[in-house]
């Protein structure tokens, strides 16, 4: 008997359990991607947030090849559900893209919501919108590892001395 088999081993990409099922799971996603698009920010949890980064940008790179590709055209009937918003992905988004590789997207964490569920909450947004842009986080603190290294080497110095 074969060790991999008795302990049943997964090596594929599991799925965040988003919604309450799989039909839940990706309405949710494409609601989520078309807010994306029409506002170009939203705010969400980190796990939706993180969830549907993948999609939207997936979009974006089919929406680089033009309108013209079939493939392209049906991806976005698909995951846009006001019909409006493909002009908008394919005469907009796909022309500010059409430099980059990837990277389409920025995601920034915010403050959980202490009042309600304490969900962990992010921003997503498509890079290069017109609205002003967020302030990111200082990573700066007193608490990084840096800093700590160097409050006890001052202290170590300051002692010794």
């Amino acid at each position: 008997m074969r060790l991999t088999a008795a302990l049943g081993i997964s090596h594929g990409r599991l799925r965040r359990r988003i919604g309450l099922g799989p039909r839940s799971r990706l309405d949710l996603l494409r609601n989520l991607v078309t807010k994306l698009v029409r506002h170009e920010r939203i705010e969400t949890t980190r796990v939706r947030a993180d969830e549907m980064r993948f999609y939207a940008e997936h979009l974006i790179e089919h929406a680089k090849r033009g309108d013209a590709d079939p493939q392209a055209m049906r991806l976005a009937d698909f995951w846009l559900t006001e019909k409006d918003l493909i002009h908008k992905l394919f005469q907009v988004l796909a022309p500010r893209f059409a430099p980059h590789q990837g990277g389409y997207t920025r995601m920034v964490r915010i403050p959980k919501n202490e009042n309600l569920d304490r969900a962990e909450r992010a921003v997503i947004e498509y890079k290069g919108n017109p609205l002003p842009p967020l302030p990111l986080p200082r990573r700066d603190g007193e608490k990084t590892l840096v800093n700590q290294l160097l409050k006890g080497y001052r202290e170590e110095r300051g002692t010794s001395v």
